[in-house]
């Protein structure tokens, strides 16, 4: 199956952003100008992600997905402060190809099967981020990755697929905007744990990184955003040197 690149717009109060491990969060630009652009460099999907809709009990700004699922001919995931089948609906009619959930599906696992059951699973990806205890395991987090649920992440990747979720995004939050590669480790637990697609998430930094994603892991999209927003690599440099390393996407 060929793989896919994925470019993230985080957007915080109408303006794409970008920081560290979620932390030091920096405005980068305008969400429809860089959805047009990685639309314009070969993207193979586009995530709108409001990263502060979930904390302030609210659901990503309708207008603002319905701006830029206009502006590009690419598929659109959404994510941000869904929580309910009502949030699902209007988000899919507002133009979105994908829906992600993620700290709500952790609180009401339900949601996940309500989802897929009304939707299809094709729609339904649940978003994860995760990191390393104290114990070497990894538990899943929720709350911009500030609380930690004490759930384990092979456990929640089983019933994510069991309840019928079509995707699952990885994000490690150990290595989530520090570009020194992705969690292999992590990702290959998860693989080896269901069948349905897994996006990598958090981490990649050079274009060897999205190669080493592919060769040593089953997944089957990768995901970035810091890269993409300082205008260090494009997506058509990525798969460049992903076509010469034999990965196609």
């Amino acid at each position: 199956m060929n793989k896919r690149i994925i470019p993230c717009l985080d957007i915080r109060n109408g303006k794409v952003v970008k920081g560290v491990k979620f932390e030091d969060v920096k405005d980068v630009g305008d969400p429809v100008e860089s959805a047009i652009n990685y639309n314009n460099q070969g993207a193979d999907e586009l995530v709108l992600y409001d990263i502060s809709a979930s904390i302030e009990n609210r659901i990503i700004p309708l207008e603002l997905v319905e701006r830029v699922k206009k502006s590009i001919s690419i598929p659109l995931s959404v994510a941000g402060g869904i929580a309910t089948i009502e949030d699902f609906q209007k988000v899919l009619n507002a133009g979105a190809d994908k829906v992600s959930i993620n700290s709500p599906a952790v609180r009401n696992p339900d949601f996940i099967k309500q989802a897929a059951d009304k939707f299809g699973s094709k729609c339904v990806i649940v978003g994860i981020d995760a990191e390393r205890n104290e114990n070497g395991n990894f538990t899943v987090m929720i709350g911009g990755g500030k609380v930690d649920t004490k759930t384990d992440l092979i456990a929640w990747v089983k019933r994510i697929q069991e309840l019928g979720a079509g995707e699952i995004c990885l994000n490690s939050i150990d290595t989530d905007g520090v570009k020194a590669g992705c969690d292999v480790e992590m990702l290959n637990a998860v693989c080896a744990a269901v069948s349905i697609p897994v996006i990598a998430s958090g981490g990649c930094g050079k274009v060897e990184h999205f190669s080493e994603v592919f060769k040593k892991t089953k997944a089957s999209a990768a995901l970035a955003a810091s890269v993409f927003h300082f205008g260090e690599l494009t997506v058509g440099e990525i798969k460049q040197h992903l076509k010469a390393e034999g990965i196609y996407v």
